[in-house]
């Protein structure tokens, strides 16, 4: 969301040498007689359908080289250099029809350069070059061949089952494999979703494409029910790392404030740090500091206590429309959150000017809470949740607001979507006039993992039980009811961290606390156990790289996401985040998994592309404040230059969302399939760049795509507090047909919903279906306030 004069768009290996096939015979005639081969006379360059090669990462410090003849071979000679030293020439181990060669002493990131001499009907053949990288989970093939699928989790011993992805770094590449061990062909299953591996299981893939030679095959095996090692080895006293700052009562005022400054001034130019590769998380043991905390982008303030007020600030956390070039507007104020503390603020009033992904939780604010910048110009939408104001709460400029949970004093102000659930103090259910929509208890909650210091000056991790009509904030009656866990359960991801060593962490049993940073991932993260934790602060940011999925949760009880920035890489991940497989079927309604402050970027720093950015297939899911955002502004930005269909698909049922913004996705920017969903509060932008109206029309011939479809066979849905709005400024001739679509029957109903075209800019022709009036040229909603 921007204002409604929205801002212009900002601009912002070596690999070892290969050697020649010329002089190669002469090379490897001398190293029979060391070897003890059969010596056959000369040598020839192989053809690339005598054979299928791989690599198996078979631990951190080991990796297999196989390579299977398509026909009989009596020998198979490898040679091979790690990281370009010390050539190694072996006669490879037959078993079967596969022979096979185990490389030792690796380390993360060595580089095997390695080729083949093979036998066939009495001549020998020379096979190119290729390279692995260990951690890498891929080959190089040489041009022409399709490169070599990669599973994630690689194979290895594991304690329960494994929902395992295959990719390959080949666009456009179709994957095939079997689960018996037996060679794939082209005509094997093809690959779609996850794989679940629930016994002991040898998984191979080959991958095709028109006009390639097909891959190499891949080959892993998954051991299930033997002895995991468990998570080891992690301390309660943990190094976080170069970017968490961790504050004392006993550090004086005035160096805890040049510090906080400091980071500040590196984080706060809208122009210069909202796409920046800066993350900062700022942490203070419990007692009282004297100090004012201005928070720019990607900054996390959280107290260390347990509750709330065992961190207290005498003094203001703050954030305004900071730049000259925010023109007093707090449109852009993204990616900031302040949490687990209480604030007595300078003058009577702290002030929380944001708009998406800024989360202020599990707060007690002594004093007034203000949400829009001392300009009073635009602020475009936020989430409060688990906290307490005891004065007043003012939006003025606020365009839409949620608020979970929570106790406040009173409320002002509101311009088009005000909406509250278990909220005390929250104003009346007026929608549309004023614009406040208000349910006196939240279905299904469950607040934050946080961490905090025990007083024995360790680290835990904090897990908030599950809350059924809960109101009001979780810690009103003393401390937050729920559970905790020690950090030498949890694996610290920083600076030097790979998809690798994070998966093996997660394989090993470890929960996850992820620091800030920019980590970019060759294969998809796997969460395959019931209740892991992945927390992160300071907006860590996965980045995934080759078009591999960013991270796929198994279908298990449990798992808690927090504090996550997903940013789509530069070629196309059909998913960033997927919770539970196609066709999951499970119920975890006592012990949903939970997706909490978690944040999908299509675009802004780069030309990235997704087609979803997050699916969940799992049952009872709760979604609680996701901002899903296709970039209308930064680098990489255009109709096709940052591609995304979807911005979220649920297929599970009974799933939950609580705090859901959506914007500027290409088609259906949420699609809810399944049964008994429930959202309250949605928040969407349509793209802003459709270049003309035959672009941008949806499968039933109608302008556009609904912000909001539910899908036609679903026969229960309620949602409540939604808002959807266009600025077509590419075209500002582009309609779209209705903001929210919806299958005609009585147990799908939705409260509150409206439209805005910001400026005029572009309309909106209904607000659902076929009911609401068109978008106003003044900026003012079309509001329906009950469907059907």
């Amino acid at each position: 969301m921007r204002s409604i004069n929205p801002p212009h768009r900002m601009r912002p290996r070596w690999r070892p040498r290969r050697r020649a096939l010329a002089g190669l015979s002469a090379l490897l005639l001398a190293l029979v007689g060391l070897l003890g081969l059969t010596q056959i006379a000369g040598t020839a360059s192989a053809d690339a359908s005598d054979y299928t090669q791989s690599v198996t990462q078979l631990s951190a410090t080991q990796a297999q080289i196989n390579f299977t003849p398509t026909t009989t071979a009596r020998y198979v000679d490898a040679h091979y250099l790690v990281s370009g030293v010390n050539q190694q020439n072996v006669r490879m181990t037959n078993s079967g029809s596969t022979w096979s060669w185990t490389v030792s002493s690796l380390t993360n990131g060595s580089v095997i350069d390695y080729w083949f001499t093979y036998e066939k009907g009495g001549p020998q053949y020379d096979t190119p070059h290729f390279t692995y990288t260990q951690g890498g989970g891929s080959t190089t093939p040489p041009p022409g061949t399709v490169a070599t699928p990669s599973f994630s989790p690689a194979g290895g011993t594991f304690s329960v089952a494994q929902s395992v992805t295959i990719s390959d770094a080949t666009a456009g590449a179709a994957i095939h494999y079997t689960r018996d061990g037996s060679t794939p062909t082209a005509s094997s299953p093809t690959y779609s979703s996850a794989v679940s591996v629930t016994a002991t299981t040898t998984l191979k893939a080959i991958a095709t494409k028109s006009g390639s030679t097909n891959s190499a095959v891949a080959s892993a095996t998954y051991t299930i029910g033997g002895s995991a090692t468990g998570c080891t080895n992690q301390s309660d006293t943990p190094d976080f790392g170069p970017n968490v700052h961790i504050y004392d009562p006993s550090m004086s005022a005035a160096t805890i404030q040049s510090q906080l400054d400091a980071q500040f001034n590196q984080m706060k130019d809208t122009n210069t740090a909202q796409f920046s590769n800066n993350r900062v998380a700022q942490l203070f043991k419990p007692g009282t500091y004297n100090v004012n905390d201005n928070v720019g982008y990607y900054t996390s303030v959280a107290g260390l206590g347990q509750n709330p007020d065992d961190v207290t600030f005498n003094g203001n956390i703050t954030v305004d429309a900071f730049n000259a070039s925010d023109a007093g507007n707090a449109t852009q104020n993204f990616w900031r959150s302040a949490e687990n503390l209480a604030i007595n603020p300078g003058g009577g009033s702290d002030r929380w000017a944001v708009a998406q992904a800024a989360p202020f939780r599990r707060i007690d604010v002594h004093g007034n809470l203000q949400l829009y910048p001392a300009s009073y110009g635009y602020a475009s939408g936020g989430y409060i949740a688990d906290t307490k104001v005891s004065g007043q709460t003012a939006s003025i400029s606020q365009q839409q607001w949620y608020t979970r949970d929570s106790s406040l004093g009173s409320w002002d102000g509101g311009v088009w979507n005000m909406v509250f659930s278990g909220v005390t103090g929250a104003p009346g259910n007026t929608f549309p006039n004023p614009p406040e929509t208000t349910l006196a208890t939240t279905p299904v909650s469950r607040d934050v993992p946080y961490l905090y210091v025990d007083g024995t000056g360790k680290y835990r991790v904090f897990l908030p039980s599950l809350r059924t009509n809960a109101s009001g904030p979780s810690w009103a009656s003393g401390s937050t009811p729920g559970s905790s866990l020690p950090m030498s359960q949890f694996y610290v991801v920083k600076a030097g961290d790979t998809a690798t060593t994070i998966n093996n962490a997660l394989a090993q049993g470890c929960n996850l606390f992820v620091t800030p940073g920019v980590y970019h991932l060759n294969q998809t993260l796997n969460i395959t156990r019931a209740n892991t934790t992945v927390l992160g602060i300071g907006y860590p940011t996965l980045v995934p790289d080759n078009g591999v999925n960013a991270m796929q949760v198994a279908d298990v009880d449990g798992v808690r996401l927090k504090g996550l920035l997903f940013d789509a890489g530069t070629t196309n991940s059909q998913a960033l985040l997927t919770v539970g497989p196609t066709g999951s079927t499970a119920s975890h309604a006592s012990n949903p998994t939970t997706i909490q402050d978690v944040f999908f970027r299509i675009g802004g720093q780069v030309a990235g592309k997704a087609t979803n950015s997050l699916i969940v297939n799992s049952n009872n899911a709760i979604i609680d404040h996701i901002w899903a955002w296709r970039a209308d502004h930064g680098s990489g930005v255009g109709w096709t230059s940052n591609t995304a269909d979807n911005g979220l698909t649920v297929n599970g049922n009974n799933v939950l969302a609580t705090g859901l913004f959506v914007e500027h996705y290409q088609k259906y920017e949420v699609v809810w399939n399944g049964q008994g969903g429930k959202t309250i509060f949605f928040q969407n932008e349509n793209p802003y760049d459709p270049p003309n109206q035959a672009a941008w029309k949806n499968p039933s011939g109608q302008n556009g795509y609904a912000a909001y479809k539910v899908g036609a066979n679903v026969t229960t849905h309620e949602a409540w507090g939604l808002g959807s709005y266009c600025y077509f400024n590419v075209n500002p001739a582009v309609n779209n047909y209705h903001a929210f679509e919806v299958p005609n029957t009585p147990g799908v109903k939705f409260h509150s919903a409206l439209t805005v075209s910001l400026g005029g800019v572009g309309t909106i022709t209904h607000v659902i279906n076929d009911t609401g009036a068109v978008t106003a040229s003044n900026t003012t909603p079309s509001n329906v306030v009950n469907f059907p």
